[in-house]
């Protein structure tokens, strides 16, 4: 990683761990829980929003953001107990693993939408040359089992946060769950690292 990525990792971390953690124990006491919650809220949301902008494009991944931020939102709609706004907005990392799931379901692997979004990114050659391996059965079982694989860590992500909601004091899950929630991504994305590398591999020994 640059130095710049690195800068970028830290400003994240800030955004998504430290801000929300010191918005909610400065506001708590004027707020309420569920205002000072919101609140806490805001950081994330804006760096979605900008993250968004930043790309430029309406592709896949751009629409995974739209979707997160829309969901996001719509936690922060109607009444309710600290507690349950924590719950409805755990909700948005699980409909979106129901998503790559109901992807597969329909043999639609949404991993292959989202790396042929990442590829016309860098060019049209590097697109055109992962659309080639669209139909290739090799090709889709692999793209089929990191969907699958995504699909269900997410959802296990989002009953695991689910019942840290029950288990954490609310400064403490605001700390706790962001990072838990970075772990979870660490850990698919370097699952997703290996397992591409191993299909590569065994894609190469076939075509000797």
């Amino acid at each position: 990683m640059t130095p710049a990525d690195w800068a970028k990792w830290v400003v994240e971390l800030a955004v998504n761990i430290g801000l929300p953690a010191a918005i909610y124990s400065l506001t708590v006491a004027r707020l309420g829980t569920v205002g000072a919650l919101l609140a806490a809220s805001v950081p994330p949301l804006l760096w979605s929003l900008g993250t968004l902008l930043a790309r430029r494009t309406l592709d896949a991944v751009s629409l995974l953001v739209v979707g997160g931020i829309m969901l996001s939102l719509l936690a922060f709609i109607g009444s309710g107990s600290a507690r349950l706004l924590q719950l409805r907005e755990n909700l948005v990392t699980g409909l979106v693993g129901l998503l790559f799931l109901g992807s597969v379901a329909v043999r639609r692997p949404l991993i292959y939408y989202l790396a042929h979004a990442t590829a016309r990114r860098k060019s049209a050659a590097a697109a055109a040359e992962l659309a080639g391996l669209r139909d290739r059965p090799g090709f889709r079982r692999t793209m089929t089992i990191m969907t699958l694989v995504w699909g269900l860590g997410l959802v296990a992500q989002t009953i695991l946060a689910c019942v840290l909601v029950y288990t954490l004091s609310i400064p403490m899950y605001l700390v706790v769950s962001p990072i838990f929630g970075y772990g979870t991504m660490a850990v698919l994305a370097a699952w997703t690292w290996w397992y591409a590398r191993m299909a590569q591999a065994r894609g190469a020994r076939a075509a000797e």
